[in-house]
């Protein structure tokens, strides 16, 4: 019963990926826009993020002969599987690197040819701000990845990392607009954001942006790093308080103008494919998952203990403070929650019930792993291998807890990212 629960999850899971395939939603969202460019201008497509290839396959095949090969250029990470003949960049992610940085510098460097004839038609998925990286003047590469790991384990959620990372960059919050301008921009957007608020997708690079100087600074205090962060970073927040450097441009701003930013799929999406693929009796949780991963897994379990239902789907993005020195990921972090709340309650007598969290992009945190798959016997399992699970979570190393268990949701790099989903099902 169990393992045709456990293939169903996954099923499900897959299901919820295709619903976020970015050929398919980014060109039918292309069929609807009018992309004609002024007598003699030509199009450019920057493509950014875990699910570049795909949306930059689809602009092509969509375009056709109005855009040159030459005038496609996409920014992925490693793992990402290449389709279409367009000029590649790799860089890293989760974490910049120097890759990252040539990879900015050259879409800077494209961005300073267009002409006001020209339409730019930027193309943003998940992952894009890490792969991404352009520091401001006086701002190392080491210094944005010092304080970025700090917050991290200051327990920062994704809006305030942003809030920090586009006050450091040449191209976040708004900074890529101003580069392309005067040429017309037409962002298309594949959402990991639950809320989909543009300025916090890929740290908003075409959009407004509501957050100040003053905030990135408050992000720091509340976690706890404004005197432990690199001095530059400091240097540069505190001048921008007082006023000495330029803020990102804001809501209202004349750059904006004539621009156009559409959302073509997002997490929710995904959940209601899933939700449909669970058939009748299906239950949705009705608010994002946010919040600490270990807490929302253990929530989840003593709700589904008091009353299990035959199926629950929902989506969202939980976050790790990081106090151990173990290895593992968000999802993998709430589903092994999860099972040792579930193996301390009345779930724990009961066999016929599975939990999946995991990563729609394949990858959670800095591992191999999209997530965890656990079920009624998993914490056994964990023990009889000789790690104790509470000590494991408590390390955040969860992913060799999970391993050891044959509990670790391993699918490899999906072509998207529209954030985590989370499937429990049982057979009553």
């Amino acid at each position: 019963m169990a393992l045709d629960l456990r293939r169903r999850a996954a099923e499900i899971f897959r299901v919820g990926v295709m619903a976020a395939d970015p050929a398919a939603s980014t060109a039918s969202a292309l069929r609807e826009l009018d992309l004609r460019t002024r007598a003699g201008g030509h199009i450019a497509v920057l493509a950014v993020g875990k699910a570049g290839f795909g949306m930059a396959a689809a602009a092509a095949s969509v375009l056709g002969h109005r855009v040159r090969t030459s005038d496609v250029l996409v920014v992925a990470h490693d793992e990402a599987v290449r389709t279409g003949g367009s000029e590649a960049l790799r860089s890293g992610h989760p974490l910049p690197d120097e890759r990252g940085l040539a990879a900015a510098r050259q879409i800077e460097r494209r961005a300073a040819e267009l002409g006001a004839f020209d339409l730019a038609l930027v193309l943003i998925s998940g992952g894009a701000s890490a792969l991404l990286p352009a520091p401001a003047p006086d701002i190392g590469l080491g210094d944005k990845l010092e304080v970025t790991r700090q917050l991290l384990r200051g327990g920062a959620t994704i809006h305030e990392l942003n809030a920090v990372r586009k006050h450091l960059s040449t191209t976040k919050g708004g900074g890529l607009l101003r580069q392309l301008r005067p040429a017309r921009v037409v962002t298309l957007a594949l959402s990991d954001v639950i809320d989909d608020d543009p300025s916090v997708i890929g740290s908003g690079p075409t959009a407004p942006d509501p957050s100040t100087f003053g905030d990135a600074v408050g992000v720091l205090e509340r976690c706890g790093v404004l005197e432990s962060c690199p001095a530059s970073v400091r240097a540069r927040l505190e001048a921008g308080v007082r006023g000495d450097v330029e803020e990102t441009p804001k809501p209202g701003d004349r750059v904006f103008d004539g621009a156009i930013y559409r959302i073509v799929g997002g997490n929710r999406t995904s959940v209601r494919a899933m939700a449909a693929a669970c058939g009748p009796g299906v239950e949705i949780e009705p608010q994002p998952l946010e919040g600490e991963a270990r807490e929302v897994g253990a929530t989840l379990a003593e709700r589904f203990a008091a009353a299990a239902p035959r199926a629950c789907v929902g989506g969202g993005e939980t976050t790790v403070t990081v106090r151990g020195a173990g290895k593992g990921g968000r999802n993998q972090e709430l589903a092994l929650a999860f099972a040792l709340a579930a193996a301390g309650g009345p779930l724990a007598d009961r066999r016929d019930w599975v939990f999946l969290a995991a990563g729609t992009d394949g990858r959670d945190g800095p591992t191999d792993a999209a997530g965890g798959l656990v079920d009624a016997s998993t914490v056994a399992r964990i023990r009889s291998a000789g790690i104790d699970p509470a000590a494991a979570l408590a390390d955040n190393d969860s992913y060799h807890a999970l391993d050891a268990a044959g509990a670790l949701m391993r699918t490899g790099a999906t072509g998207t990212n529209v954030a985590d989903v989370v499937v429990f099902l049982s057979s009553s």
